[in-house]
């Protein structure tokens, strides 16, 4: 979660409005992103909020699907509750308590003899009603989980594995000295029906999602951070190290399946698939997850099977996101033995942070969301929603595969040949990111590909796009905002996928093999001319037309918990030098951008369109609506900015353009003649 998920988890509205308390006057600017795009998704996926009773705070942490349209729910406080009526068509829902007094349960699943296990966080347990009257009686501990302490020691799960035990995931800690300061923790573990453990795979840093698939494939979702560049799903084996290193802290211990030690793990930032061909057992990624741009903080992973009765998409992955209040879909495909496969977004505008996702009766996505303080693009506090095909298609990306050469996209209705015959529709672009034990990572060895041939399938329902070079192990941006419904002239509901590029297939290639510098256009990181363009508003030392004068204003401006700034009413003069000191005490990244008034908002929703270039510029969009602004701060680090007050008195705008941060990390800068 923010125990990353980053559970970057969605406060409320009340809490908004208290922010400017000391400002009573200010207008409240908010503008929600994507509505434009909400709108058109809506007409192919029904949302419906399930209403909730005012005496029950329902951070869904947990839903299992019961049968005869009734569903289970744990919350992150620590209870069950029975909801019926959930299902029907105007929602009145019956809550009915069924169990209390759990450690923050995040998932619930049907016991095979009856009853339900749920992951606590010091323990899983074997829950009952053994009188039959609504009310679980029968609490039995399956095996204890040991922690220490640490809010961010998350156990999620339990997962039935195909030979009967269970596996669960586990959070390493935050802020300690050790991030593992207890065994297994990093770990997924296996649970015997005899309480036993049994380490499965290492190098987790928040898995708070994770599902074995239909062909008994194990997934496991991660959230950036330390050791991690981007969200991202990758398959796992027994013995597998995903990448974390506070979990090698318990290689030794009896049972491991893992023999790397933390010191066999480069803190060198080169590209991890880089590293793992040089250090056999590091496992990298099936499929990344462009930060910011299809999440911050990934949670919930599920497995379509419903035969398409969800839509068009079945046998592939619903991904939902916590910070950005999102679903994105995933394909697979395994090539040379190793799995990978593409990302592309599905469906936005929920009223909450989502952490689960559950398939229930009718082909209804349930759809969980929960509140620990860090905030998300949907402002409320909790929620139960749920999602349900139209019965109509929209004109998508259907599925990506890599070829010899470069990709097939197939659609779900035909596209118009002669536009999706000209290369111009198209654009591919290819990077990755840094393997370190940093917090996160900007996108890097950025590069735009030539497209050499495109060839159109003659039922019109996919596309051949021919590359002369393919880079092995980076993520393959492939846009197609020129393509055009044959049918309706639409252009597609979301015309971006992006591919993880493990392994490049075998086959017969349409193009001949070129040289790669006839072909590619390196970048490194972003284009140096994107972030040249912010990095004036950026002084970190006092200006020379300051002519060696000191500020006029001092301010030290610090953060909260749940997406704050320790101030949000600055107050300064005209025409003033002000020097400001921001200290990002929080554990997410978090930047200070000054703006005119009454643009906050717009400049925060243009940071979340900066795409793969957006952490190479802090995410400060290039806008005359800056007028200053520090770099993102890692956790824990501070940095100083000098800039001059406008001359004209007003309420200027400073918010933190981290993508999804503004709408709640926001305040006022008022300034006087």
């Amino acid at each position: 979660m923010k125990h990353s998920i980053s559970l970057t988890l969605c406060l409320s509205a009340a809490l908004a409005v208290s922010a400017l308390a000391q400002n009573p006057s200010a207008e409240e600017r908010f503008a929600k992103p994507s509505d434009d795009l909400v709108k058109l998704e809506n007409q192919y996926w029904e949302r419906t909020p399930i209403p909730i009773p005012d005496d029950i705070i329902l951070e869904s942490s947990g839903i299992l699907a019961l049968p005869n349209q009734e569903l289970l729910v744990t919350t992150r406080r620590g209870e069950i509750w029975h909801i019926a009526g959930a299902y029907d068509k105007v929602p009145n829902p019956k809550f009915t308590l069924f169990a209390s007094g759990l450690h923050e349960p995040l998932g619930i699943i049907a016991a095979p003899t009856g009853g339900y296990y749920v992951a606590q966080r010091p323990e899983v347990t074997h829950i009952r009603d053994t009188d039959g009257d609504g009310r679980a009686d029968s609490f039995k501990t399956l095996a204890r989980i040991p922690i220490s302490g640490s809010y961010h020691e998350y156990a999620f799960g339990p997962k039935l594995a195909p030979n009967g035990n269970l596996r669960v995931t586990l959070n390493v800690a935050f802020g300690a000295a050790t991030q593992s300061p207890v065994p297994w923790r990093g770990w997924m573990i296996e649970i015997t029906p005899d309480g036993q453990i049994i380490p499965i795979a290492a190098g987790l840093r928040s898995p708070a999602g994770f599902t074995v698939t239909s062909q008994g494939v194990w997934l496991a979702a991660e959230n950036q951070g330390e050791w991690v560049g981007s969200g991202r799903i990758t398959q796992i084996d027994p013995g597998d190290f995903i990448g974390h290193i506070a979990s090698l802290a318990w290689t030794r211990e009896p049972g491991s399946t893992v023999s790397l030690r933390p010191g066999d793990i480069p803190d060198s930032a080169d590209p991890m698939h880089e590293v793992a061909k040089r250090i056999p057992g590091i496992k990298p990624p099936a499929v990344w997850l462009p930060h910011t741009i299809q999440g911050i903080s990934t949670a919930g992973l599920i497995e379509d099977l419903t035969g398409g009765d969800f839509g068009p998409f079945a046998g592939q992955f619903y991904i939902s996101d916590q910070g950005q209040s999102k679903i994105v879909r995933m394909s697979m495909e395994q090539v040379k033995g190793v799995w990978q496969g593409a990302s592309y977004n599905f469906r936005e505008g929920f009223e909450c942070g989502i952490i689960r996702l559950t398939m229930g009766e009718n082909a209804t996505l349930w759809v969980g969301e929960t509140n620990r303080g860090w905030g998300s693009v949907g402002e409320k506090t909790e929620g139960l929603e749920r999602l349900v095909w139209t019965g109509k298609t929209p004109f998508e990306i259907l599925e990506a595969k890599a070829q010899s050469d470069g990709f097939l996209l197939s659609f779900t209705e035909p596209v118009d040949p002669a536009i999706a015959a000209d290369p111009a529709s198209y654009s591919v672009t290819s990077f990755t990111y840094k393997y370190h034990k940093t917090y996160g990572s900007p996108p890097i060895n950025v590069a735009s590909h030539q497209i050499a041939k495109i060839e159109v399938a003659d039922d019109g329902l996919s596309v051949r796009i021919a590359l002369p070079i393919l880079r092995e192990g980076y993520i393959h941006e492939i846009k197609a905002p020129g393509l055009r419904s044959a049918k309706s002239g639409t252009a597609l509901l979301h015309d971006t996928t992006y591919y993880t590029l493990n392994q490049i297939p075998y086959g017969d290639r349409i193009i001949p093999i070129r040289l790669e510098a006839e072909t590619i256009t390196r970048h490194h990181h972003v284009p140096a001319v994107a972030t040249n363009a912010a990095s004036a508003k950026n002084q970190t030392s006092v200006p020379a037309d300051w002519n060696g004068k000191a500020a006029d204003k001092v301010i030290n401006l610090g953060t909260e918990p749940g997406l704050k700034f320790d101030q949000t009413l600055l107050t300064a003069k005209a025409g003033d030098r002000v020097k400001l000191t921001f200290n990002n005490v929080d554990d997410m990244m978090h930047n200070f951008v000054l703006t005119t008034p009454g643009t906050g908002q717009t400049v925060g929703a243009a940071a979340m369109q900066l795409g793969v270039s957006g952490e190479g510029m802090s995410f400060v969009p290039n806008s005359t609506a800056v007028i200053a602004h520090t770099t993102i701060l890692q956790p824990e680090s501070t940095e100083t900015i000098y800039f001059t007050v406008p001359n004209k008195p007003g309420d200027y705008d400073f918010v933190c353009t981290f993508p999804g941060h503004s709408i709640l990390m926001k305040g006022i800068m008022r300034v006087t003649k």
